[in-house]
């Protein structure tokens, strides 16, 4: 049946724009967001994801204060309209296509209520396409395209008994929007075994994103356990104000400092190389708390919310976590978990702030783990 999109010069395949092009099931369009003040006390992440080929469209809003983590979700039945960017009281409205977006989770029975407007301080970029097949049995895991943007907030947050008035000249932010293939909902029948039960597996995913006066930098590592790089990008983007086109910088090279006993960042720097030749060392210290996007946001191994399972019609429910607990921490401290980090960040004399989302799974030879339970001196 044809929708409305149809109308319109768009179409990628010869299928309705009711469809998608494969069917895969794990096949995702989705987008994320960011806040955070420079403060470091509060940090917020969020995203909506559409699951077509398994009838899902979910969301979830987090907030990290103090010691505790406080969660949102919602999940329901996809339709085929595909600019409704909403599951029950949470929606997402393009004000501007890639410019200005509204975000509002209107749930305060779940803990939750914010309309923040987000609002481009620098040009959406394209980001590489991303690939990753499994090493054992050939087939795709990753196959993904996104573009990211940074900016600045405004609006109001309400969120484990306190409101935030948000301004822009307080908190920064950052989004992206992918879509693609990567694992999503139940999971499948394993087949063969893949490369993720060899004893040997190991993978490292570093993903920083940084924003100062005059120029932003996004930056991302994805190599294997012996520190082969599936995938490299290093961009410096420019004010639009500016002419200068986005900038392809040199292959950049993180060191990672973690805690005694851990695979949590102490600090960190990575090195950078610009396209005249010359080297830049950028510094990084935390600037706020940390975001466990296994506690929550469904990323990595979350044992609460994986994107794209059915939940039945109309699910929403609230969480929090108490981040001072043992039994949370020794989660946070397993060599697996995928953690955001807010970032003060020094290059030369430039003062930027950010997030830093890192995690290393497994054996990583160049971090000096062998195995998979190897943590920091």
């Amino acid at each position: 049946m044809p929708i409305d999109l149809d109308e319109y010069p768009i179409h990628q395949a010869p299928v309705s724009m009711a469809s998608v092009a494969t069917s895969d099931r794990n096949f995702y369009d989705r987008c994320y967001f960011n806040a955070h003040d420079r403060n470091g006390k509060l940090f917020f992440a969020s995203g909506l994801g559409v699951y077509p080929n398994l009838g899902v469209i979910d969301a979830y809003a987090v907030a990290r204060l103090g010691e505790r983590q406080f969660v949102f979700h919602a999940s329901d039945a996809s339709s085929a309209d595909r600019m409704r960017q909403q599951v029950g009281p949470y929606r997402i409205e393009v004000l501007e296509p890639l410019r200005k977006l509204r975000l509002v989770c209107d749930a305060p029975a779940q803990g939750m209520a914010c309309d923040m407007v987000f609002e481009g301080t620098f040009p959406a970029v394209d980001e590489d396409l991303h690939t990753v097949r499994d090493r054992t049995t050939g087939r795709i895991l990753l196959n993904a395209q996104r573009l990211a943007q940074f900016g600045c907030w405004s609006g109001m947050l309400e969120v484990g008994g306190e409101r935030f008035d948000i301004i822009p000249s307080e908190y920064l932010g950052f989004r992206d929007r992918s879509w693609g293939i990567r694992p999503v909902g139940e999971a499948e029948p394993a087949g063969r075994d893949p490369s993720w039960q060899d004893p040997a597996f190991g993978l490292l995913w570093s993903y920083l994103t940084l924003q100062f006066t005059d120029y932003s930098l996004l930056i991302i590592v994805h190599e294997d356990g012996s520190g082969h790089r599936f995938f490299s990008q290093c961009t410096r983007i420019w004010p639009a104000s500016s002419g200068r086109a986005p900038e392809q910088m040199g292959w950049p090279y993180f060191k990672v400092r973690y805690r005694t006993g851990t695979r949590m960042i102490q600090d960190a720097s990575v090195r950078i190389t610009t396209p005249q030749g010359q080297p830049l060392l950028v510094e990084l210290e935390h600037a706020g708390p940390l975001m466990a996007m296994t506690l929550g946001p469904g990323y990595t191994g979350d044992k609460d919310w994986t994107h794209g399972v059915w939940r039945g019609r109309d699910f929403v429910e609230q969480r929090i976590y108490d981040m001072s607990d043992p039994e949370i921490l020794a989660q946070l401290q397993l060599p697996f978990g995928n953690i955001e980090y807010p970032m003060r960040a020094a290059c030369g004399g430039d003062i930027g702030y950010g997030m830093f989302e890192h995690s290393c799974i497994g054996r990583h030879l160049p971090s000096g783990f062998a195995d998979l339970m190897a943590v920091a001196p």
